[in-house]
């Protein structure tokens, strides 16, 4: 069988992808296969999550381990076959190309094909350009940090000091001697 998916992005209004692959493949090679239709680097960290009808990520598939905690199981691109997650038409995927700015394509698995097996995926339509694989840190538009104002000396006032009633002999110089005793131990 054939899982036919469509790839768009919510950065392109006329991006689209549509990918053929066997339901046998890996993961790994899903991803290969939507690089090469974008022209990304196929070395950079990214992920697929397999996600509700709300595109609410569930069960995450990493293309090296990233020591998961114990207690959830890890999946792994190149040896997670797709029809092992992917069984229904209208099932959502993410897969996160820019770990920094977390963006990501939409995917959707949008047709089954019956009675055909692929040795390749192929790319059956190819619409628009994709956005940039990743995303300069000049172009992130961070809000401005608010200044820290320090109001001069003069301005703080008395109180800030201390009280006028300060008293030389309150203080107790023993108490410094004892400390510089116990560190000479």
């Amino acid at each position: 069988m054939i899982f036919n998916f469509r790839v768009v992005s919510d950065e392109v209004d006329n991006f689209r992808r549509e990918i053929q692959i066997d339901t046998t493949a890996t993961f790994l090679d899903l991803k290969n296969a939507i690089c090469d239709s974008v022209g990304f680097d196929k070395n950079e960290m990214c992920s697929f999550f397999i996600c509700d009808e709300g595109w609410e990520k569930e069960k995450e598939i990493t293309l090296e381990d990233m020591g998961t905690d114990s207690d959830q199981d890890a999946y792994l691109m190149d040896e997670t076959v797709l029809e092992d997650f992917i069984d229904d038409e209208g099932q959502r995927l993410l897969f996160t190309f820019d770990y920094l700015s977390d963006r990501s394509f939409f995917i959707e698995m949008n047709e089954i094909i019956p009675r055909r097996n692929l040795k390749d995926p192929v790319c059956t339509l190819a619409k628009g350009n994709p956005p940039a694989q990743l995303t300069d840190i000049n172009d992130i538009d961070i809000a401005p940090v608010a200044k820290t104002v320090i109001p001069p000396v003069e301005d703080l006032g008395e109180e800030f000091y201390g009280s006028d009633e300060y008293n030389d002999d309150e203080f107790d110089a023993d108490g410094f001697d004892e400390i510089n005793d116990m560190e000479n131990l």
